[in-house]
């Protein structure tokens, strides 16, 4: 049976480069969908194929395993997640922070996926090195800004850990989304952004 997708030709006509990323496109939001459906476990190079419509060729042709395979589209993901807040005060960003990541972890893909990975995490020293580099890098970039930006507008003194904000700000959404699986409401959103505000005043006090 002929592959869905055929090597480009030498010159490539108009357009194939944009067939190409659309492959690829694909072949990611397959990954996610079989992660979710299936789990890390018996996620197979062939479902993901036919789930976007591609032969095995074009996988194979983009990243050498399957573990290659997750990781990667995992890393690209997780850097996109979260936008960097710029309210204009710190409360303002703390609050935008906790309703994108309670957004993020509600879809539910993510739900399913999250503590699928977290758990193959304990077993492969790879894939829970590349959810540290992907997670906690993006994760302590944005709290980086964020304090930075709060410390400018005097809103923080200087020497607040971004690690620490991010452990107080995130953590309670974390918890209670991906591992307790109870919802978030507008209301307790606000009663989060407020509790993280008076940790860090108090961190902050040290």
């Amino acid at each position: 049976m002929a592959e869905p997708e055929t090597p480009a030709p030498r010159r490539a006509p108009a357009g194939a480069a944009v067939l190409q990323e659309d492959v690829t496109r694909a072949i990611r939001a397959a990954v996610f969908t079989e992660l979710a459906t299936s789990g890390y476990g018996r996620l197979s190079i062939e479902a993901v194929a036919k789930r976007a419509g591609v032969g095995k060729t074009a996988v194979y042709r983009r990243w050498k395993s399957k573990l290659e395979l997750v990781l990667d589209v995992v890393s690209e993901v997780a850097g996109q997640v979260t936008p960097v807040p710029d309210t204009g005060s710190l409360r303002g960003d703390v609050h935008e922070l906790v309703t994108t990541a309670a957004q993020a972890l509600r879809h539910p893909l993510a739900r399913q996926i999250v503590p699928d990975l977290l758990a193959e995490a304990a077993r492969s020293p790879e894939i829970a090195a590349t959810l540290e580099e992907a997670l906690q890098r993006t994760q302590r970039g944005i709290a980086g800004v964020v304090i930075r930006n709060a410390v400018e507008r005097g809103e923080l003194p200087e020497g607040t850990d971004p690690e620490l904000a991010l452990d107080l700000i995130l953590g309670p959404v974390y918890w209670r989304l991906a591992v307790i699986r109870e919802e978030l409401t507008p209301a307790q959103a606000r009663s989060l952004t407020r509790a993280a505000m008076a940790a860090l005043a108090d961190a902050g006090t040290e």
